[in-house]
């Protein structure tokens, strides 16, 4: 009796193949198994967005998600968004340059919905940028920031 599944999935343009047990997350997948652990566990009930990743371009929050069910998808997590050479885009360098990463525990979830809105909308306006990051907490309290990187990075053409 076999109690995995065999999947496979892009992950950061990357095809895996991974066998999963039929209760894990992808979350569970992303950072045990690939070993990605940029993407944080934090509430496990979907509330804080912490674990969002990007599921064939929509951001998903990890930790409700069934390994299983990405079976064939792509899977974009915050460490995707940097450069193969290891230069930060310029989304990344807008949250430093704003001083939005603060304790960076919210960060790569913030990160990652903030891509997918620029990829929808290059120039977001704030109400699209407040309405992109509202599925993600910060604990430090820097929605502010994190807004103002975004408008930045849009500015400067980045997605």
């Amino acid at each position: 009796m076999n109690d995995t599944v065999h999947i496979t999935v892009t992950v950061n343009g990357e095809q895996r193949e991974l066998d999963a047990a039929p209760h894990h997350t992808l979350l569970d997948v992303v950072r045990d198994d690939i070993h990605l652990t940029g993407t944080k566990e934090c509430c496990v009930v979907g509330e804080c967005g912490a674990c969002t990743v990007l599921v064939d371009g929509r951001p998903m929050n990890s930790c409700l998600m069934l390994a299983v069910e990405v079976d064939g998808s792509e899977i974009l997590t915050v460490e995707g968004l940097t450069d193969p050479d290891g230069r930060l885009s310029a989304l990344q360098e807008a949250f430093l340059t704003t001083g939005a990463a603060q304790c960076g525990f919210c960060i790569p979830g913030q990160l990652v919905s903030a891509h997918a809105l620029m990829a929808a909308h290059p120039e977001p306006t704030l109400d699209q940028i407040q309405e992109a990051l509202a599925g993600n907490l910060c604990r430090c309290a820097g929605y502010e920031q994190m807004a103002e990187a975004v408008f930045m990075a849009g500015k400067e053409g980045d997605r």
